[in-house]
C-alpha cells in the first residue's frame, strides 16, 4: 500500500483543510481582536505622555530634603559608580544610607572607603531576615528607619544604577511641582552581550503591552506601575504605610507598595528617567532569563483575574503574531492561497500583520531607552532581532505567574 503525500490528497479532494483552517482563524480572531483593541487603547495614551526628566540644579529650598537607601548584598564589583553618582548629587541629599544584608565579597569595605571620601555616606547593616519578610523589602524598611525625621522626602536606589547629576534635584523638582507623594522612574539600560541586546528587550515589552509607558498619567490604582531602582517618597506616606510592611513578601515591591499608596488616596507616578539615572541589571542571557524574569509577572501585587487577563493579552497580542505568520505562510506555499484564503483567513494575517507592525514600531520607540554609547555594534545589533524573542518572553512570564517557590541570594521562597 502506498501512503499518498498530503499535497496530493489535498489535491484529489480527499482532505478538505479550508473548514479547519478557517474555523481555527475564526478562533484566532475572536480571541486576538479584543486583545489588540486593548493593546491600541493603552498605547493611544502614550501620545500624551510626560517627556523624559532633564537634570536641574538644585534649589535652596531643595537642601538636605531627601535621604537615600542603597540595599546592598554582594554589589562589591558594582556599588561604586552607584554611590560615586549619589554623591554627585550636590546638597539636595542629606544622607546616603547603604544597608548591607552581610556581604561576604568585600561590599562594606568599598561603602567604607567610599565614605571616607563622603561623610553622607553611612554603612547600615539589617536585622537577621524575619519569617514573611524577602530581603530587598526588609533592607528598604530597615533603611527607612534608620533615616533622619528631618528629611521630607526618602529615594530607594538600587546598587546596580548608576545616578547623573542632576536626579535628586529634577526628581524632587517634579514631585513638588506635580504633586506627587510618590515618583519612580524608568532608567537607561546598559547590555553587554549579543544575549541581552535579544532578550531583554522582549521582556521590557511585556510591561509595556500589559501597563501604559513611563510618563503616562493613571488614574486606575490597579495599573498603577513603579520601579523600585529609583523610588521617591515622602517620609509621612511611608509613615502611614508602617514603611515596607505592606510589601513584606513581594518580589516586587515597588508596585505592591504604590498601589497600596495610590489605594489610600496618594498620588503616584511613573515617569522616564532615562537622561537622569541608567542601570546594568544582568550580566548575561542566562541572568536576564532568570534574574528579570523571577519577578515580571508581577503576581505579588495583581489579583488573580488580572493576572489571567494579562496573559491572555501577552499571549495574543505578543506572542502569537510572528509564529501564526510564519505558519500562515508556510500553509500558503505548501497547499496555495486558494485552499486558504477564506476572508475569516485572510482577516486573521491581516490583523497579525498590523501585530506585527505595532511590535516593529514598538520596538523602536524604546531605543531611546538603551545605552548605545558604549554598546558594540554588532553585538547591539541583535537589539532589532528582539521581536523573535516574544514568545520566550512570554513563555518566561507563563513559567513564573505558575511558579511557587523562588530561590533568590541563597534562600528559597515559597509562595502561595
Amino acid at each position: 500500500m502506498r501512503f499518498l503525500p498530503i499535497a496530493e490528497l489535498v489535491s484529489a479532494g480527499a482532505v478538505d483543510i479550508s473548514a479547519p483552517v478557517g474555523a481555527t482563524a475564526l478562533v484566532l480572531l475572536l480571541v486576538q481582536l479584543p486583545a489588540t483593541l486593548l493593546l491600541l487603547s493603552r498605547l493611544l495614551k502614550g501620545v500624551r505622555r510626560r517627556q523624559p526628566l532633564q537634570p536641574k540644579p538644585s534649589t535652596r529650598s531643595q537642601a538636605a530634603a531627601v535621604s537615600v537607601v542603597v540595599p546592598t548584598l554582594n554589589e562589591a564589583h558594582r556599588v561604586e559608580p552607584c554611590l560615586v553618582g549619589l554623591s554627585a548629587q550636590s546638597d539636595v541629599v542629606r544622607e546616603i544610607l547603604v544597608v548591607d544584608s552581610r556581604s561576604t565579597d568585600g561590599t562594606q569595605a568599598k561603602v567604607a572607603a567610599l565614605g571616607k571620601k563622603d561623610s553622607r555616606i553611612r554603612l547600615v547593616t539589617d536585622e537577621a531576615l524575619p519569617d514573611g519578610w524577602v530581603g530587598r523589602p526588609w533592607a528598604l524598611h530597615s533603611g527607612f528607619l534608620s533615616t533622619d525625621a528631618n528629611s521630607d522626602w526618602v529615594l530607594g536606589v538600587d546598587a546596580d544604577t548608576q545616578p547623573q547629576p542632576g536626579l535628586a534635584a529634577s526628581l524632587l523638582y517634579e514631585a513638588e511641582t506635580q504633586g506627587y507623594d510618590i515618583v519612580s522612574l524608568s532608567p537607561r539600560f546598559i547590555l553587554e552581550s549579543a544575549g541581552e541586546w535579544w532578550l531583554q528587550p522582549a521582556m521590557l515589552m511585556t510591561l509595556i503591552y500589559r501597563f501604559d509607558s513611563a510618563g503616562v498619567t493613571v488614574p486606575d490604582t490597579e495599573r498603577a506601575m513603579a520601579n523600585g531602582q529609583c523610588f521617591l517618597s515622602r517620609r509621612k506616606v511611608l509613615k502611614e504605610l508602617d514603611g515596607y510592611t505592606c510589601a513584606a513578601s513581594s518580589f516586587c515591591d515597588d508596585v505592591t507598595l504604590v498601589r497600596e499608596a495610590a489605594r489610600r488616596g496618594y498620588r503616584v507616578g511613573f515617569l522616564d528617567g532615562a537622561d537622569v539615572i541608567s542601570v546594568r541589571m544582568y550580566e548575561g542571557i542566562a541572568e536576564t532569563w532568570s534574574g528579570w524574569g523571577r519577578s515580571l509577572d508581577l503576581k505579588d501585587s495583581i489579583s488573580h483575574g488580572q493576572l489571567w487577563s494579562d496573559l491572555w493579552l501577552l499571549v495574543s497580542t505578543q506572542a502569537l503574531p510572528i509564529p501564526l505568520l510564519l505558519l500562515a505562510w508556510s500553509g500558503v506555499k505548501f497547499w496555495g492561497w486558494e485552499s486558504v484564503g477564506s476572508v475569516v483567513v485572510v482577516a486573521a494575517v491581516m490583523l497579525n500583520i498590523l501585530l506585527l507592525t505595532i511590535r516593529i514600531g514598538m520596538q523602536a520607540a524604546v531605543a531611546g531607552s538603551y545605552d548605545w554609547t558604549q554598546a558594540n555594534p554588532f553585538k547591539a545589533m541583535f537589539f532589532w532581532f528582539s521581536p523573535l524573542a516574544d514568545p520566550a518572553a512570554v513563555l518566561r512570564i507563563i513559567l513564573s505567574a505558575f511558579q511557587r517557590s523562588i530561590k533568590w541570594r541563597g534562600k528559597t521562597y515559597r509562595k502561595v
